[in-house]
């Protein structure tokens, strides 16, 4: 049994301990099960947390139900006190989640994990059981049952390997703490920024049947007006050279995008190159860079995504490129466009996941035009939120990184 972690604070030494769950709990009980709509009732009730509300490293308040006081009063055994540890019975089952509200709430068909305080810190007790090792058997405890529920019996012979120094404990749990609240964070602003984007995409262009953008930057007056995109733009489809003869792939000289790859919006690079005589001898073209490209076909949400290409590159057939005219500015198409996806998915030809785009449907695509200055201000304003939104989701993204290394590395496995 291992009884170290490979990473841990200085001055530590001692080993850590094997325990069984409910030898370092208070208790361990499962939430109300059975129905309870008719208790249902409005914010002035008390919270009612589901399965639902255990997904994210905080408990969400999405689709929040609240019971009545009477029914909290009635039912104890379920109601919640702050430091429990809550563990899904079903769906994302192996994560635990802190109950860190002070205020009365109760919950549903969810295990209650009340540990110990004199043996245990409860944000450490609740990291240990997101380890890999903790978390990855919990997972296994419904995977082979017929009801795929976890049972308390199963949670209380969990083993939990902890340091008997409570200092330890405190440490650990504070340490993972700054990180689950700097993935928080980033989260938040995150989704903050991309409802902003979404307002203001909504905002920044006139409504169907006006000229004028509710929200403009200053110095811009003028009406609008709406261009087909045949007019303003040559359009062009890719072609794919044969796979049956290498020369076509080899040198990889020239970049080539496949529609699957049109999500990365902002196309600095291509998963996969051609040669100049596969490029030659197909229907593959040489697209001007700051072109915008829309996905013709593609598998499920493809069809109807539009990026940049910000290097010249050529692209498969199910890919449509738009190189506007000096007039146009790509990056206020682009961000219009990228608005209107359920609109242009419609226009496809065909039903369903079979249908869609062609040159001749893109061409007729209207587009709103007003001047040059304008149509700049706006696209670098969307290319800026879209930069913020990726910096958040990539600083998110690493935290999230960083913490399974953690919790991979400050907790002993078993061995």
């Amino acid at each position: 049994m291992g009884k170290l972690p490979n990473i841990r604070f200085k001055y530590y030494t001692n080993n850590w301990e094997q325990r069984k769950l409910y030898e370092v709990a208070e208790k361990i009980c499962v939430g109300f099960v059975g129905t309870c709509e008719k208790y249902y009732t409005d914010e002035s009730g008390i919270p009612m947390y589901r399965t639902g509300n255990l997904n994210g490293l905080k408990l969400n308040q999405d689709d929040l139900k609240y019971v009545t006081k009477e029914f909290h009063e009635q039912n104890k055994k379920s109601q919640l006190r702050k430091g429990d540890i809550l563990i899904a019975r079903h769906g994302d089952s192996g994560k635990a989640v802190n109950y860190e509200l002070s205020e009365e709430a109760n919950c549903l068909n969810i295990v209650i994990i009340r540990p110990d305080l004199d043996k245990c810190n409860y944000q450490f007790l609740t990291d240990s059981i997101n380890s890999p090792t903790v978390s990855q058997h919990i997972k296994s405890l419904s995977a082979g049952s017929t009801q795929a529920v976890i049972n308390t019996s199963e949670i209380e012979k969990l083993d939990v390997i902890i340091p008997a120094n409570i200092a330890e404990q405190n440490k650990i749990a504070e340490f993972l703490n700054v990180l689950d609240n700097l993935i928080t964070l980033h989260q938040r602003k995150c989704d903050e920024t991309k409802e902003l984007k979404k307002y203001m995409l909504q905002k920044m262009f006139p409504k169907n049947g006006e000229k004028i953008p509710e929200i403009r930057f200053d110095g811009f007056t003028d009406d609008w007006e709406q261009r087909k995109v045949s007019e303003v733009a040559e359009i062009v489809a890719g072609g794919t050279p044969s796979t049956k003869i290498s020369n076509y792939w080899e040198p990889k000289e020239v970049p080539w995008l496949s529609s699957g790859e049109v999500h990365k919006k902002y196309i600095t690079f291509t998963d996969n190159m051609i040669s100049q005589e596969g490029m030659n001898n197909s229907s593959a073209k040489m697209i001007k860079e700051n072109s915008v490209l829309i996905a013709l076909a593609g598998q499920g949400k493809t069809r109807g995504t539009v990026a940049i290409n910000r290097i010249p590159l050529t692209t498969n057939q199910s890919i449509a490129a738009m190189t506007f005219n000096d007039d146009i500015v790509p990056e206020f198409i682009f961000c219009n466009l990228e608005n209107r996806y359920d609109e242009i998915r419609k226009m496809s030809s065909g039903d369903g996941a079979r249908g869609g785009l062609n040159k001749q449907l893109v061409g007729d695509i209207e587009i709103p035009y007003t001047s040059y200055e304008e149509q700049k201000k706006i696209g670098t304003y969307f290319e800026q939120l879209d930069n913020l939104i990726t910096l958040h989701q990539r600083k998110c993204d690493e935290t999230k990184e960083l913490k399974k290394y953690m919790l991979q590395n400050m907790f002993p496995t078993k061995g």
